[in-house]
């Protein structure tokens, strides 16, 4: 398999002969406003461009959102990514708001969910702790089994919780993607994984490579790919958690 980050949680997963392109955040750099009550709201969204361009991004096999927020599914997707491609999401709330964008190929995730002979299990998600959790909705993961190569969890928009910990449990995956970089409103918590709970997943799979990705994308970050260097390599981790660049790939 090889998986490249193209820009905050926009992935590339080349998995048993297949492309995946995973939460298509495309828009040019500054498209959009900042998100509200957080830092840098003199910046606008995406704070960086892509690194290569939407012709090297938009032809692929499937297309996997695991929510509706717009650094995970935007107006610029909608328009460039073709209309009959298979396009999985977490739900019928969110199929019906995709297929009003005129998809037509619009498939919901649940953990039986199959591309050809490439299992796709829907996982469950908590976008935050506590209050936060009714504003930012419903989220979800995926992950990815096939008899010839190793499996790989894509947790999306989570913090650590309990039903991280079981989807690690029952599914052993080799290869765990995480969301990173402790985004944050003014209030709240933390809406993603911060540096705990990358080190709670690497204790939960000792044994697995996790990459660290959605970092330093949208303006309410506040975890610096520098900062979670630093930790890693005081907790003796820069071997088993990466942190790639935008447009970085790793072979696996």
């Amino acid at each position: 398999m090889k998986v490249t980050l193209l820009r905050n949680a926009t992935l590339i997963v080349e998995y048993a002969g297949k492309k995946f392109l995973i939460d298509p955040f495309l828009a040019d750099k500054e498209a959009y406003p900042p998100f509200p009550d957080s830092l840098r709201q003199d910046r606008r969204n995406p704070l960086v461009s892509l690194p290569t361009s939407l012709d090297n991004i938009i032809h692929v096999d499937a297309v996997i959102v695991t929510h509706l927020h717009v650094d995970h599914f935007d107006d610029k997707a909608k328009e460039v990514l073709p209309k009959d491609i298979p396009l999985f999401v977490q739900n019928e709330e969110d199929a019906k708001e995709v297929r009003n964008a005129g998809f037509q190929n619009v498939k919901i995730l649940s953990e039986g969910s199959r591309f050809e002979d490439i299992q796709i299990i829907k996982t469950k998600g908590e976008h935050g702790r506590g209050d936060i959790l009714q504003f930012t909705g419903n989220v979800c993961g995926v992950v990815f089994k096939h008899a010839d190569e190793k499996t790989c969890y894509v947790a999306g928009d989570t913090v650590w919780y309990d039903a991280v910990r079981e989807a690690i449990e029952a599914h052993k995956p080799e290869i765990i993607v995480v969301n990173g970089g402790d985004n944050q409103f003014l209030q709240g918590g933390s809406l993603v994984m911060g540096k705990d709970d990358i080190d709670a997943v690497h204790r939960a799979a000792p044994n697995s490579k996790i990459i660290s990705v959605h970092m330093e994308a949208v303006n309410h970050w506040t975890l610096s790919r520098e900062e979670l260097k630093s930790y890693l390599a005081e907790k003796g981790l820069s071997s088993a958690v990466l942190v790639p660049d935008d447009g970085e790939s790793y072979t696996l």
